[in-house]
Formats: structure tokens, C-alpha cells, sequence
């Protein structure tokens, strides 16, 4: 029966035409109309005394902090954050609001905290050498650090036709010795924590790591838990975090792009310039 619809299917292919998003080469649209990324925040709206937010936040993503003047105040802290949208069904007055941001990989975990100021680009260094060394490719070593598997399912994503990560020069690999950069999911639970300190030191150097996943990045829901820390802090040095629960597809690429030094960072003191949609460029 399979090999009776096989040249159905062969026919429905060559009519459909090339399935690959040009996202990231020639197009500019990464498919992620609609998609809820992560919610914005203005002071300037918030209540004095109000904690509906942080009472609403389950991963801690948002607190109040007594200021130098003693005065508490709302504080965002989007290496947390699930993008479950209860804070903005919470918030009274608007100053939490939805958005598209899921574009928000940074180099700097500071990065992630919402700031007035917005911070300098650290790292020139460092980037240097990425864009020595490889150039336009990156093989990477995932780990799996105790993830819920969400974050896996949109790993898995990468490498259907319709992203195709492949065209891009970025590739997964089955040993940490062939490896650039190691990216970790999940909190990091104990039992794991041994296997992923041998898969960082068995990677030649240069290595790099990236921590995909609110999870990784700070332990998420189950962060400080009874069978795990919270996530890479003081497990690993880290070069990249990439918060989201899960992080989408595209917002995955952008990532290693990121890495890559082929497209610009993009969130600076927890924020994205509103209205400001991806970079697009010419990187096949």
C-alpha cells in the first residue's frame, strides 16, 4: 500500500514546490504571526502598594524590591519567565502587557532583568574569536539536563524541511568531541549534572554554551527543587542564554545565529525596541 501512495506523494511534493522558509536568507517573515512572546513592562503604569503580578508570577519572574528610598517596585526578571501571560491577566492597570518579543537571546544574563539604562555590549572579545574561528558554521552537543521534553520538541523542529537548519552552516552532533557549543535543557537535575560536566570536558576548545529554555537558564518552575539546582548558575559558564518555555524555532536560530555573529543582539536591559521586527539578511 506504501508504495502504491509513494508516487502520490512524490507528485504532491514537486506541485507544493520548495517547502523551506526563507527566513533568515532572502525572506523577512519568520513565521511567528500571532505567536505570544514575552509580555512588556512600563513602570510608569504600575500602582504603588499593587502585587497583583508577582502574586500571579508561579516562577518568581517577577518581584518587588525595596528600592534605596525603602519604596518597593516591581521587578522583571525575564531569565524566568514561562510566557504564561498571568501577569498580564492580572495586571489592573496596563503595565504589563502582551506582546511578540521572542526574539530574546542575549549574551549577558543581566540582559534578561528589565532596566531603565540600557546595557553596553559586553564581549567584543569573545566575539572576535567566534567569528575567527568558525566562521560561518557550528556543530552542536545537546544535552538533555532534565528538560519536560517542550523544549526538545522545537530542537527536533530545526531539522524539518521547513526550517532546515542544515542550510544555514549549523549542525547537531552525536559526540561532545566534534562539538562547538554545548546546549543544555532542562533545570539541571543532580542525577544529570555528573554526565553534563564530562559531555563540557570532553569538547575541544574552543567551547561554548548556550542554555536553551527558561529552565536552563534559571531553573524555571522547578528551579531549587529537591532533585535540581537552577539550571547552568554555577554549573557552567555560559555564553549565550536563550529564556522560553518553550523557545520557538526561529527564536532558536536567531540564538545561534546570534552566536554566530551573523545577526545583532537584540534585547538590551529586558527590553526590545518596540515595533522592531527581526533583522533579516542574506545568511544562506
Amino acid at each position: 500500500m506504501a508504495l502504491k501512495l509513494m508516487p502520490l506523494w512524490t507528485l504532491y511534493g514537486l506541485a507544493r514546490g520548495r517547502a523551506t522558509t526563507r527566513w533568515r536568507g532572502q525572506g523577512d517573515e519568520p513565521g511567528q504571526a500571532g505567536l505570544l512572546g514575552m509580555p512588556r513592562f512600563d513602570p510608569a503604569k504600575c500602582q504603588d502598594g499593587c502585587r497583583d503580578c508577582a502574586q500571579a508570577c508561579l516562577p518568581g519572574a517577577i518581584r518587588l524590591v525595596a528600592g534605596d528610598d525603602g519604596v518597593e517596585r516591581v521587578k522583571v526578571d525575564y531569565g524566568r519567565c514561562v510566557v504564561c501571560q498571568l501577569c498580564v491577566d492580572a495586571c489592573p492597570t496596563g503595565a504589563l502587557t502582551a506582546s511578540q518579543d521572542w526574539a530574546f537571546a542575549s549574551r549577558s544574563r543581566e540582559d534578561l532583568v528589565w532596566s531603565r539604562a540600557a546595557l553596553s555590549e559586553e564581549g567584543a572579545t569573545l566575539e572576535r574569536e567566534i567569528r575567527r574561528v568558525f566562521g560561518r558554521s557550528l556543530h552542536i552537543r545537546h544535552v538533555d539536563a532534565g528538560s519536560c521534553n517542550g523544549c526538545e520538541s522545537e530542537l527536533q523542529a530545526l531539522s524539518n524541511p521547513y526550517y532546515n537548519l542544515h542550510r544555514l552552516g549549523v549542525f547537531f552532533t552525536a559526540s561532545p568531541r566534534f562539538a562547538d557549543l554545548l546546549l543544555v535543557t532542562g533545570p539541571v537535575t543532580y542525577a544529570m549534572r555528573g554526565p553534563l560536566l564530562e559531555a563540557f570536558e570532553a569538547m575541544p576548545q574552543p567551547r561554548f554554551v548556550m542554555a536553551a529554555g527558561t529552565c536552563a537558564v534559571s531553573g524555571g518552575t522547578n528551579g531549587g527543587g529537591y532533585a535540581c539546582g537552577n539550571g547552568l548558575e554555577g554549573v557552567l559558564p555560559v555564553d549565550l542564554y536563550l529564556p522560553g518555555c518553550p523557545p520557538s524555532p526561529p527564536a532558536i536560530i536567531h540564538a545561534l545565529l546570534m552566536l554566530l555573529r551573523r545577526v545583532p543582539q537584540r534585547v538590551r536591559g529586558g527590553r526590545i525596541p518596540p515595533g522592531e521586527p527581526p533583522a533579516a539578511g542574506r545568511h544562506a
